[in-house]
């Protein structure tokens, strides 16, 4: 039996949490798990990330007036000028993939920062496969 004060679902305001409140919720829980990692100079979406970018495009479906940037980033090895396109293509095969899905283009938007907004820093492969990435930001 649920405690005093909890509804069916156990929320303590019984289960009365407008729609926008439950998206808010869910998108929170989505930007726990919003970054695709890529293989060297590549753009492939690979198959352990369809879940996560299902889940991405499911959210997106339900709730129309949300919005995603999809921000493609590459390793540092490289010109400035490859790498700019590299992360340009690895944010629209992101956005393909969600468009595949249902998702409005009119939702997604992409950027390419290239290898200049690194989230690790380091010069081993550890370092570069963590940099090859797109994150989804909401």
């Amino acid at each position: 039996m649920l405690g005093a004060g909890t509804g069916m679902d156990g929320n303590a305001n019984g289960g009365n949490m407008s729609s926008e409140e439950q998206a808010r919720l869910q998108m929170q829980q989505l930007q726990q798990n919003n970054i695709v990692y890529f293989d060297l100079d590549k753009y492939d979406i690979r198959s352990d990330f369809a879940a996560m970018l299902d889940a991405h495009a499911n959210f997106l479906r339900s709730n129309p007036s949300y919005k995603v940037t999809v921000e493609g980033h590459a390793d540092e090895r490289g010109t400035p000028e490859y790498n700019i396109a590299l992360g340009e293509r690895r944010a629209n095969a992101v956005k393909m993939y969600l468009q595949g899905k249902g998702v409005s283009a009119d939702q997604i938007s992409i950027v390419s920062y290239g290898k200049e907004k690194p989230a690790v820093l380091g010069h081993d492969e550890a370092a570069y496969a963590k940099n090859r990435r797109a994150v989804l930001v909401y």
